[in-house]
C-alpha cells in the first residue's frame, strides 16, 4: 500500500480535502503535527512513498517560533536528494524553495485571500502534475509572505496577478502558494475585521467561494491524483 508522510505546521492549516481524497485513493498516511509530534529522521523516509507539507503562519527559516521547521527542512532536503516525491503547500512550498536556495520574504507584495485566479505557464502543460488541469483555475489563497525568487533549475508552473510564484517544480518536488486542500468553509472561519485590514470583504470572498468552489475542488482533486500517480509510478 502507498504510504505518505503528512506534516501539519499550524492548527489552522489542516489537511482538509486531502484527508478524504487520500482515503478514497487507498493511501495510508502518517500525520505528524509540528510542535506536537516528533518528526522522523530523514533516513526514515525510506519507509514512505511520498511527503506532503502543509501551510502555517511562519517563515520557513523561523525556527525560533517553530523549531520543528529545522527537522522538516532536513526531510525535504533528503527527499530531494533521494528523488522521493514531495508536495509543499503555502509554507510547505516556501520551505522547499528555501531548501533549494530560493528567496522567501515576509509581508512582501500584495496579500492574497480567498479564491484567486491562477494562470498556468507553458511549462505546466508538460508537467506530470499540473498538466492535469487547464490553463486557468481558481484556488484558495491565504498569505502575506511569498517566494520572490527561485534558482534557475526550478520550473515555474503557475502565477497570479499579485504573486508571480504560485507553483513550481524541481525534480520530484512540487510547491504551491495556493491551498488546493481548502474550501469556502475555511473562509467562513476567517476574521472579518482582519480581512478588512488587508483590503478584503468577507462577504465578497464567500460569494466568490459559491461561484468558484465546485470547479476549484475538481481541479484540486485532479492535482492530488496526478501527484499520487507520480508517487505510485516510483513504486513500480
Amino acid at each position: 500500500m502507498t504510504r505518505l508522510l503528512v506534516i501539519v505546521n499550524h492548527i489552522e492549516s489542516q489537511p482538509g480535502l486531502l484527508t478524504q481524497w487520500m482515503i478514497s485513493e487507498n493511501i495510508e498516511f502518517d500525520l505528524r503535527i509540528g510542535g506536537v509530534s516528533r518528526l522522523p529522521e530523514p533516513s526514515a523516509l525510506s519507509g514512505y512513498d511520498g511527503l506532503i507539507m502543509l501551510g502555517g503562519g511562519y517563515m520557513p527559516d523561523e525556527t525560533d517560533r517553530a523549531p520543528w521547521l529545522k527537522a522538516e527542512a532536513r526531510l525535504s532536503r533528503h527527499a530531494l536528494e533521494t528523488d522521493l516525491p514531495q508536495f509543499g503547500i503555502c509554507l510547505g512550498g516556501q520551505l522547499i524553495a528555501h531548501v533549494i536556495g530560493g528567496d522567501v520574504r515576509a509581508q512582501t507584495g500584495a496579500p492574497e485571500k480567498g479564491y484567486t485566479w491562477i494562470d498556468m505557464t507553458e511549462d505546466a502543460a508538460q508537467d506530470p502534475v499540473f498538466s492535469s488541469i487547464g490553463k486557468r483555475a481558481a484556488f484558495v489563497e491565504s498569505h502575506v509572505d511569498r517566494i520572490v525568487d527561485l534558482p534557475d533549475e526550478a520550473t515555474l508552473l503557475a502565477t497570479s496577478t499579485a504573486c508571480r510564484f504560485q507553483a513550481f517544480r524541481i525534480g520530484n518536488a512540487w510547491g504551491t502558494q495556493f491551498h488546493p486542500e481548502s474550501t469556502g468553509e475555511n473562509i467562513r472561519s476567517w476574521d472579518a475585521e482582519k480581512l478588512q485590514e488587508l483590503g478584503f470583504n468577507k462577504d465578497t470572498l464567500l460569494e466568490q467561494a459559491e461561484e468558484r468552489g465546485e470547479d476549484s475542488r475538481r481541479d484540486a482533486k485532479a492535482l492530488l491524483t496526478a501527484f499520487l500517480d507520480v508517487v505510485r509510478s516510483r513504486q513500480q
